[in-house]
């Protein structure tokens, strides 16, 4: 075999495009290396300094370190391109464009993250409260970027879309500290009122039942078969439901001790002789 051949070959080969190549994939990956660096010691910093603030939500901790790291990833990928010679305005364009493309496919995903972004930084609610949204009620377990996990009191799981909460009505029952509560029952029409006061009134003397705003007995309704009373009070929303039930339980036996009816629906007829 003809060696000079070869020599001749080799010498004719141009080496530098061989060193340029090898030196920009060497470039690249150190990018990278740094790249991932940066990002995994930046979001964990993040996520550290965030933990600490006592009023930022825990929810949004992993959010913003989540943010932070792929955007880092994303400068990183693009220097990376770029020292191979690709023009970066180009990769940006296709980015955009391809971007673009996901966001139109992903139309309902995206809408019920940017859903779940506005619950967590305008927070109607956050977890442990009881909220009522379209046809779900129940204690609020997790709120997400996608969905909002809702535990009903018969304990049934339901994962709720977010864009489905934010275009609804929400009614937080937990939002405040205190809540109303209205003890309505009717009382025969022989009944004397101040008397009926007094009995329901004694059913305030309760260490659950808040001294502001005070306890009041009302007059409701004069109704076809009875007089609808009301004993209204407030309470701590975590004392509110044992509460609401020991009154329900005990209003009737105060009430027969006291010797005060509670009349049956009745009709009274009068014939009227021709």
């Amino acid at each position: 075999m003809d060696m000079s051949w070869i020599m001749d070959k080799l010498n004719s080969m141009d080496f530098s495009i061989l060193i340029d190549a090898l030196g920009n994939s060497l470039s690249a990956l150190v990018i990278v290396v740094i790249g991932l660096m940066v990002s995994r010691r930046i979001s964990k910093a993040m996520r550290n300094y965030l933990g600490k603030i006592k009023r930022f939500d825990d929810t949004l901790v992993p959010l913003f370190a989540s943010i932070v790291r792929y955007a880092i990833l994303l400068v990183t990928l693009i220097a990376a391109l770029g020292s191979f010679g690709i023009q970066t305005t180009s990769i940006i364009a296709v980015l955009g464009a391809a971007g673009l493309a996901i966001g139109l496919a992903l139309q309902g995903t995206l809408s019920n993250v940017a859903a779940g972004v506005m619950l967590l930084f305008l927070r109607p609610f956050q977890v442990g409260d009881w909220i009522e949204t379209g046809a779900n009620s129940g204690t609020v377990t997790e709120v997400g970027l996608f969905t909002t996990i809702i535990t009903t009191f018969d304990n049934v799981y339901i994962s709720v879309p977010n864009s489905e909460i934010w275009g609804g009505r929400i009614i937080n029952h937990s939002k405040n500290n205190t809540r109303r509560m209205d003890i309505d029952i009717g009382i025969a029409y022989n009944t004397d009122l101040d008397h009926a006061e007094k009995t329901m009134m004694t059913l305030t003397d309760d260490p659950r039942v808040l001294a502001e705003p005070a306890p009041i007995f009302l007059v409701v309704s004069y109704d076809d078969s009875a007089i609808t009373v009301r004993l209204r009070l407030y309470a701590q929303n975590d004392v509110y439901w044992p509460l609401y039930w020991d009154m329900m339980r005990r209003v009737k036996p105060a009430l027969d001790n006291a010797k005060i009816e509670i009349p049956f629906p009745q009709l009274d007829y009068r014939l009227v002789s021709s």
